[in-house]
């Protein structure tokens, strides 16, 4: 057989000439734009001219500041093809974070979407690898310029470039892609994607056992593409002649559905709490339709079988739990039941994690190592191997994650023999919020950097709109005095966001285990049985 390379380079010449009628249509402020895959081939061959003018070459770092839009897309293909590394940037963490991942990265230029432009501007003189910002979109420019770095709009990098360009032969196993994890222990890991891995997984995505993306298929991608490749969409939909929806920063329930009514997709991705918020205003809003939906992707956190019941019985809209990690590309496994499985036995199917994917291998261990059966019963750490799953981070950090050939995943449940996953714990007390992850350690440190504050634990707690959220357990010192409101405040120029907690419980012990270590198990307990006292504080 030909040794014939698979490279992202590979679906976008696929995609633009095989099915360049397809469609790229764009949210925008006032209604939408769109482009044929015809078009987005030869903007992709500009923009590639366009950063070779900027002195981009093989190997360096194009990173992304972006929303899903047509421009985040060309770049996705742009990078890679001319032999650069494409490196997505997640505009929900923290400016330390985006800072330490940039540098760590060696970014050499960053694209970025004006619309959160004030966001990169206040991080950027101390990314120090940066050298050329190119500002996607209208608004001023000054905020990025007083950084010192060369700054480039995206339209006038492109114009009078070429609209053919002569792709590089690529090695399949060169990096293609790098996306950092959410940092739930210490520094976020960079994760590198070969082309080899992003052509695999690209064909899994497109699989009929799997999500089963075809020509005439429109995809949405709600799931940004900084969260772990937008789980794959992007270049699935390329590769099988798929329409792309792309919502920008529209992510709100009524703009979605807007999209879903007017442009009719038939698969979309997104976290649980973008489901739920939808599910709010259709049952507010009846007269919305998104029947054109076959299949909906929902993964990040568990879904709740109830939401999963009531958009199948009240829209005909059936949701596919999935399970993955930046680590697995992410697709991993799909919770779809065998066709003989059918009532109540299918829903408890649909609510495992997932059934594994083929191309994946997965077994559980327990805490020595040993491997345990696939019983349905017996729990231990779940590891993964296979193509598209990385195999070390970048700059080998952490290898302590990786046994024996197997990705250890942290994810801690059981398998049954058909292979669908139950997770039960997480081994490091992370907490999944929304799709995204909060470290707990790293609240708890940030927190005890307060001078009133003498301990700290963080759990996860139950949160009816993003299943999870993080209670902060304090213990103040004798002499000392704080608040709620004071202690939060601290915590906003330390941690994105979203991680900040809105409950906080103050004792005067943290619970120990045996060799003081904090007992989470324990505290989660405490706050379930409605033990502590609650503060409530938000914004």
């Amino acid at each position: 057989m030909q040794d014939f390379p698979l490279t992202v380079t590979g679906i976008l010449r696929h995609g633009t000439t095989w099915s360049s009628g397809r469609k790229v249509i764009t949210k925008t402020a006032d209604g939408y734009r769109e482009i044929c895959f015809g078009e987005l081939g030869t903007r992709v061959a500009q923009l590639a001219h366009g950063l070779r003018r900027l002195g981009v070459t093989s190997g360096q770092r194009v990173a992304t500041f972006m929303w899903n839009n047509q421009e985040h897309l060309e770049t996705y293909f742009a990078a890679p093809c001319m032999g650069a590394v494409l490196h997505t940037l997640n505009i929900r963490l923290a400016g330390e974070q985006i800072v330490f991942i940039a540098n760590q990265a060696e970014d050499a230029v960053v694209l970025v979407d004006m619309s959160v432009a004030p966001l990169l501007a206040a991080v950027l003189p101390d990314l120090t690898t940066v050298h050329t910002v190119v500002a996607v979109g209208n608004g001023d420019l000054e905020p990025l310029t007083a950084s010192g770095k060369d700054v480039i709009r995206y339209d006038d990098l492109l114009d009078g470039q070429s609209t053919d360009y002569d792709w590089p032969s690529l090695d399949e196993k060169s990096a293609a892609a790098m996306c950092y994890t959410s940092g739930t222990t210490g520094n976020p890991k960079g994760v590198v994607y070969s082309h080899r891995s992003s052509y695999l997984h690209s064909m899994a995505v497109c699989a009929a056992n799997s999500i089963g993306l075809a020509d005439g298929d429109r995809v949405l991608p709600i799931v940004p593409m900084f969260h772990a490749n937008a789980w794959g969409q992007p270049y699935a939909a390329v590769m099988a002649g798929a329409d792309l929806l792309m919502p920008d920063r529209y992510l709100q329930a009524e703009p979605l559905v807007d999209m879903i009514e007017r442009h009719r997709p038939t698969v979309a991705a997104a976290v649980p709490t973008i489901w739920n918020d939808v599910l709010q205003y259709l049952h507010a809003n009846p007269s919305r339709d998104i029947s054109s939906l076959r299949t909906v992707v929902c993964g990040g956190s568990a879904v709740p079988l109830g939401m999963m019941k009531e958009y199948e019985k009240h829209f005909g809209v059936v949701i596919r739990q999935g399970w993955g990690m930046t680590e697995t590309s992410p697709l991993a496994a799909l919770a779809t039941p065998p066709p003989e499985v059918t009532g109540e036995d299918a829903w408890t199917l649909r609510a495992a994690a997932g059934r594994v994917t083929s191309g994946v291998e997965i077994r559980i261990v327990d805490d020595e190592g040993g491997v345990l059966p696939n019983d349905g019963k017996a729990v231990g750490e779940i590891e993964v191997r296979g193509s598209w799953i990385t195999g070390s981070y970048y700059q080998n950090a952490d290898s302590e994650k990786f046994h024996d050939g197997w990705l250890r995943t942290g994810d801690v449940g059981r398998v049954d023999p058909q292979g669908f996953i139950t997770l039960t714990d997480r081994a490091k007390d992370v907490i999944k919020s929304g799709g995204e992850w909060i470290s707990s350690v790293e609240l708890e440190l940030c927190i005890m950097e307060h001078p009133a504050v003498l301990e700290a634990a963080v759990v996860a707690v139950p949160d009816e709109r993003w299943q999870e959220r993080p209670l902060a357990a304090v213990v103040i010192k004798a002499d000392a005095s704080s608040t709620a409101q004071e202690l939060r405040n601290h915590l906003c120029d330390k941690v994105a966001r979203f991680w900040l907690p809105e409950r906080w419980t103050f004792i005067d012990e943290v619970p120990k285990t045996s060799v003081g270590k904090f007992d989470k198990k324990h505290i989660r307990s405490l706050y379930a049985d409605g033990v502590y006292d609650i503060v409530e504080c938000r914004d």
